[in-house]
């Protein structure tokens, strides 16, 4: 390679994306808000792997679930021959560490988990291949009070988020016979249908005849309109559970529809399932989706557990709190420190880590590339880096021990540049910050 090529550029997979520091603080307000509302709700957190056998989503989704025969990235570990997957999902992980370490054999659990999922579709708005979810799952639970419960804490979190237009969509799918009994009926009557199926719904008549009820294809909704119910096949045990739910949330005042055709994707699903769906995001419209899984821990090899959740996809919620204005402007520091000279230079990070030690975030202007070492350009970083106040320091503060302390966002006519000897700097700072009516910028940290 001759010394002057320049070396070519590496870019990141596709459908894979960076969350850049100026997105930080959004995803930031959205984790510790969802942590706080799980927190109120006696949710703890658990980490499970990115990576789990591929049999566990195998037998967990189903094998003729579209995640498992398209959407996995599965690989053999070449030192040992497993076959090993990224998750695609997290459910099924939580329960394998829940079974592994027997989480449930003193009581119940609430659990909650946030990360990266990863699935290889075709990138598109608010679809990635790597994307996170925020999930919460209720292990242990019988009654139809904690599916009320799991739906009130997703209100209360919208609520929080200050997003509004966000609908409850609420189904039961009843428990595996009803099921069958309804889906043996449903068969019978897309096969009497047969000349209106397009190709897709003919591939899932026989293997997943309840995702052609989701079909997008206007010429065949008239006919699934008509098709069979599966609320009507639902027996007194799944119809007292499902109308529990909804007197629960009735009595909370929380609005939903009941919506026939809900149904869950992966096939562990049983009684009450339940989407959050928007109109603001074009044809994205679920933001949660959640339900009952009492099968699954059972399919498992765990003793058979009744068990709730939800799980919430952060980028297309974050898609929803942009679209309803929500404008974060990177506050990168409450005290901007300038420096002359390399006296002034020692001084200011003794006096940068006395203002961290009082609560203070500190930006201390270093040496860079682009120069800029002047007290012009410091100032300019200064006022860039959104600090409220700047303290400055230079060859005549260090020999009287003072430094200068600027109000950044004080009218230029007032006399906004005072000085301080440099003990007091922090304890001067932070009264000025605390000091309500000065301070009316809503930026400020109050420690």
């Amino acid at each position: 390679m001759s010394e002057n090529k320049k070396a070519e550029k590496i870019v990141g997979v596709k459908g894979m994306n960076d969350i850049l520091p100026a997105d930080a603080p959004l995803w930031e307000l959205f984790e510790n808000t969802v942590q706080s509302v799980l927190k109120s709700y006696g949710f703890q957190q658990i980490r499970t792997p990115i990576v789990e056998p591929t049999a566990l989503f195998a037998r967990g989704l189903g094998a003729v679930t579209d995640i498992v025969e398209k959407e996995m990235y599965s690989f053999v570990d070449s030192m040992n021959g497993d076959q090993l997957t990224l998750r695609p999902e997290s459910t099924a992980g939580v329960v394998r560490a829940a079974l592994e370490h027997n989480l449930t054999y003193d009581g119940p659990k609430r659990l909650w988990y946030v990360g990266p999922m990863f699935r290889h579709e075709k990138p598109q708005r608010g679809r990635y291949r790597q994307f996170h979810q925020v999930g919460a799952e209720a292990l242990g639970f019988t009654g139809p009070d904690i599916d009320a419960e799991l739906i009130m804490l997703c209100q209360r979190l919208w609520d929080d988020l200050g997003l509004d237009g966000i609908k409850l969509e609420l189904n039961s799918i009843g428990n595996a016979d009803e099921r069958n009994r309804h889906r043996n009926d449903l068969v019978a009557y897309f096969e009497q249908h047969k000349e209106l199926l397009d190709a897709d719904a003919q591939r899932r008549l026989h293997s997943n005849p309840l995702r052609i009820l989701d079909t997008k294809n206007p010429a065949m909704q008239e006919m699934v309109n008509g098709a069979p119910k599966l609320l009507d096949y639902l027996g007194e045990e799944s119809r007292s559970h499902f109308e529990g739910v909804q007197k629960i949330l009735r009595h909370n005042n929380i609005p939903f529809t009941i919506n026939p055709r809900l149904v869950r994707g992966m096939d562990y699903y049983n009684r009450t399932v339940f989407e959050w769906v928007t109109d603001q995001l074009g044809s994205q419209g679920t933001v949660c989706g959640g339900g009952r899984y009492d099968p699954l821990i059972e399919m498992f090899g765990g003793k058979p557990t009744p068990a709730c959740g939800f799980a919430i996809g952060v980028e297309r919620l974050l898609e929803l709190l942009k679209a309803n204005g929500e404008q974060y402007t990177p506050n990168q520091c409450d005290v901007y420190v300038v420096h002359q000279g390399e006296d002034a230079q020692l001084q200011a990070f003794v006096v940068a880590e006395r203002l961290r030690d009082s609560g203070l975030d500190v930006v201390l202007h270093c040496a860079s590339a682009s120069g800029g070492g002047s007290f012009k350009a410091q100032m300019k970083r200064a006022d860039a880096s959104g600090a409220g106040f700047a303290v400055i320091i230079g060859e005549d503060e260090v020999a009287k021990s003072v430094a200068s302390v600027k109000n950044m966002r004080a009218e230029a006519t007032d006399n906004n540049q005072v000085t301080v000897p440099l003990e007091n700097v922090a304890t001067y700072v932070l009264d000025q910050i605390v000091c309500g009516d000065e301070c009316d910028d809503p930026t400020h940290h109050h420690h």
